[in-house]
């Protein structure tokens, strides 16, 4: 996937650019291109795309009236970026380019996003202490995201960006485990 991750750095550090040092902009361009992803990734919406006899507008077009069904209105500079990468049939790497535009937003304002793994629900005051905690321990903000994984019997594990955090109890037998067996 490095070819694609290629293909879209230009594009996304090219929005980013247009953006400058609004980062209240950028968060709401970041959130239109995260949309507009979950949209191109559909398999139909590809096939069309990818139809000879579909001209770059009709693509445009479609995938603007479902942003609307949606109740999504796209910023001119989301617009703009979604015709230059249609154009380019560059379609499939709206998704890339979506990442790579909210990994800037975020470098720029400070924030990095945090998927923080429990084995049970974690309510919003949990959620808000241990948010707490991690930004102390990790030295800065974080966009925390809570996914259930029941294997970790208990206990959470945290990943921002390369960092790892793991305090779960699977991860806790597995240490004993690497113990009594050396």
């Amino acid at each position: 996937m490095a070819e694609i991750a290629t293909i879209a750095r230009p594009y996304a550090e090219a929005l980013f650019k247009s953006v400058g040092t609004d980062t209240a902009q950028g968060a709401t361009l970041s959130t239109q291109l995260a949309a507009l992803a979950g949209l191109a990734h559909s398999p139909e919406l590809q096939q069309f795309a990818d139809s000879p006899r579909v001209k770059p507008v009709q693509v445009f077009d479609v995938i603007a009236g479902v942003a609307l069904s949606q109740n999504l209105q796209l910023d001119a500079k989301v617009g703009n970026l979604l015709r230059a990468i249609i154009d380019n049939g560059r379609l499939t790497a709206l998704p890339e380019i979506a990442a790579q535009f909210h990994a800037l937003v975020n470098a720029s304002s400070g924030v990095s996003d945090a998927v923080i793994q429990s084995a049970f629900p974690i309510d919003a005051t949990q959620l808000a202490d241990v948010s707490a905690a991690l930004e102390r321990r990790f030295g800065r903000k974080l966009n925390p995201r809570v996914e259930i994984d029941p294997e970790l019997i208990g206990g959470i594990r945290v990943v921002v960006g390369d960092e790892v955090l793991d305090t779960s109890v699977r991860a806790r037998l597995e240490q004993m485990k690497m113990a009594l067996t050396a």
